[in-house]
């Protein structure tokens, strides 16, 4: 199985072509949020979209909480695919989905302990996948992604193994602990976003090491079996 890579907080088109060049399956674009590095107007999530050839997705991160925001954000940005960075009521991802069926949905769940297992039944029949990250939803001021922070991954591949929808990992991967990571957690695929830039741009270098040792890993655990 291939790890799918989803790179974040795309702020161009330019950063759109490398990272599509360096072999990105998806694209994140980061709406306004309480907390979080590289927000970008939703014109510019527009054009992005637009910009994007298939088959590389883009997903609108969106921190709206309720099934018809959520909705007016996705017309208004036209991604592929919606991620809802907070614990949003589950009936409102339900009413999403009757909202607007094409988009595909994913849930974010910030990995804080064990109790984030207890997420899965309550969201998995409205969702296309989980992303799991390391937020803090409940701070004074909601931290929902983009924190550069590792979470417990032994939690992530408990997450994985239970979970009836693809998982993707993020929080804190670079090239030096990403092997780690994918043999510990087998996520579905990895989110990337503050370890893969340099001051604040999408750096080339980083980013290639990261996708060689993604390669290497996943070369290595299909011979393993």
């Amino acid at each position: 199985m291939r790890t799918r890579i989803k790179i974040c907080c795309i702020a161009s088109i330019d950063e759109a072509q490398l990272a599509i060049a360096a072999g990105a399956d998806a694209l994140g674009l980061v709406a306004a949020m309480p907390s979080c590095p590289g927000p970008i107007p939703d014109a510019r999530i527009a054009q992005i979209a637009a910009w994007t050839p298939p088959p590389v997705a883009t997903f609108l991160l969106t921190s709206e909480t309720t099934a018809a925001a959520i909705a007016e954000h996705v017309r208004a940005t036209q991604p592929s695919t919606v991620q809802i960075v907070g614990h949003i009521d589950p009936g409102e991802v339900a009413q999403l989905a009757r909202l607007l069926p094409h988009v595909r949905r994913v849930q974010v769940i910030h990995v804080e302990g064990p109790e984030a297992l207890a997420l899965i039944p309550a969201y998995a029949p409205h969702v296309h996948a989980f992303l799991l990250d390391s937020g803090r939803p409940g701070a004074a001021v909601p931290e929902l992604g983009g924190t550069g922070r590792t979470h417990d991954w032994s939690v992530s591949a408990r997450f994985v193994r239970a979970s009836p929808r693809p998982v993707f990992l993020a929080g804190g991967l670079d090239a030096n602990n990403v092997m780690e990571a994918l043999r510990q957690v087998r996520p579905y695929g990895i989110d990337l976003c503050s370890r893969v830039r340099t001051d604040g741009q999408l750096d080339v270098m980083k980013l290639a090491l990261l996708m060689a040792a993604v390669r290497d890993v996943d070369a290595a655990l299909y011979a393993e079996g």
